[in-house]
């Protein structure tokens, strides 16, 4: 394992240019799955399989929102009208809106908007306002009466705190949707919401000492039975894997672009010094050997920000190629004969043990966003 120093010198110098020096935890690997054609064959098995099994959380849920945003990656590169037919049919049963909850207190959730991010991706396809208006007008319902809620996660008859992002995952569900939605329009309003609250929640759950985030106000003085803080792999990669989705709307010259970027490369060092030797991320990431079987969904997201990052010169090719080749052939291997994607920790909050046959759709949507962007980067790779 790095010493404390190096890893702080790594972070620091992340924080102002690209990476310099390769990570001394990857080792090599053969690489044989990262060529177009080895890619293409399992991002088409898993999306098959996903095709025709039927979703088991309602068309809006959160879960799905990741699998959408996953699934329109893989489309885009599968030349099969067939997926983007799939995802049209989920948004016309979804009637294009976010997820109604009976509780009028949690209009606001982040969860049940995630969704969103597929519509604004298909309206960018096919041109038909239906499919971006109920969710821009749910939008601009809640910036016309924004909470102002505290980000304690404390549920009491007069708080509730899911109105706004206070818990991590929720920086993978609402602002990928906020900053497409602005990109789209054009209209800066989006933004600004966007930024002051993700702000907040940064403010709140960023630890600047790790490079992590807690998952909410509850696990500030949790620890791992090894003592250290409770870093939740799958919750830091929601997080990490919104970074390069909210990164790819922002205009160029966004005033706030600088400081979703810095956030985006300390992340990066602190998760690159993670991985462990057969290339996963762990359910609990200070806390392996408590949870020591891989956590794909967790794994999956960290190898989606990583390979976008080098595509998009935040981060040397060389620096970070050998974990992004060892992650993927780790992700691979979790692929069953039939298509499903196995060791996926289920629904939680916190660090759980997982096995190889657990499965879930977010994590499906994490192995087609990685594999999407590992395309493009087999691509420029030949």
């Amino acid at each position: 394992m790095r010493s404390t120093k190096y890893i702080v010198i790594i972070s620091l110098v992340m924080a102002l240019t690209p990476f310099s020096s390769v990570n001394a935890q990857t080792k090599a690997s053969s690489g044989n799955n990262l060529n177009k054609k080895a890619i293409r064959t399992v991002l088409g098995k898993v999306a098959d399989y996903q095709v025709r099994t039927p979703l088991t959380h309602t068309g809006a849920d959160w879960t799905n929102g990741a699998l959408y945003a996953g699934m329109a990656g893989w489309a885009d590169i599968a030349g099969d009208e067939k997926y983007y037919q799939w995802l049209r049919e989920k948004g016309d049963k979804n009637n294009w809106t976010y997820n109604h909850r009976d509780d009028p207190r949690g209009r606001y959730h982040a969860d049940d908007y995630c969704v969103g991010q597929m519509y604004l991706e298909l309206y960018r396809k096919y041109k038909d306002p239906g499919m971006m208006t109920p969710m821009r007008d749910y939008l601009d319902q809640i910036l016309q009466e924004p909470s102002t809620g505290s980000l304690e996660f404390i549920f009491t008859d007069s708080h509730w705190p899911t109105e706004r992002w206070s818990w991590c995952d929720a920086l993978f569900m609402g602002p990928t949707v906020w900053s497409k939605m602005a990109n789209i329009t054009g209209e800066e309003k989006y933004l600004d919401f966007m930024t002051q609250e993700y702000k907040a929640t940064t403010d709140y759950l960023y630890s600047k000492e790790d490079s992590l985030y807690f998952r909410d106000s509850r696990f500030f003085t949790k620890t791992e039975a090894n003592g250290k803080k409770v870093f939740w792999g799958r919750g830091n990669g929601w997080v990490f894997a919104g970074l390069p989705i909210i990164l790819a709307e922002l205009p160029s010259d966004y005033a706030q672009k600088t400081y979703f970027e810095k956030i985006y490369k300390e992340m990066a060092g602190k998760i690159l010094s993670l991985q462990d030797e057969q290339g996963y991320w762990h359910a609990s990431l200070l806390d392996p050997e408590s949870y020591p079987n891989p956590e794909i969904s967790a794994t999956g997201f960290f190898v989606y920000g990583l390979a976008w990052g080098i595509n998009h010169g935040y981060f040397d090719r060389n620096a970070c190629m050998p974990a992004v080749i060892r992650g993927w052939d780790a992700m691979v291997n979790a692929v069953w004969p039939d298509g499903k994607v196995g060791w996926i920790q289920p629904i939680g909050e916190d660090p759980k043990a997982v096995t190889r046959e657990m499965t879930e759709v977010y994590g499906v949507g994490a192995f087609l966003l990685a594999g999407s962007e590992l395309y493009e980067l087999a691509e420029r790779e030949k």
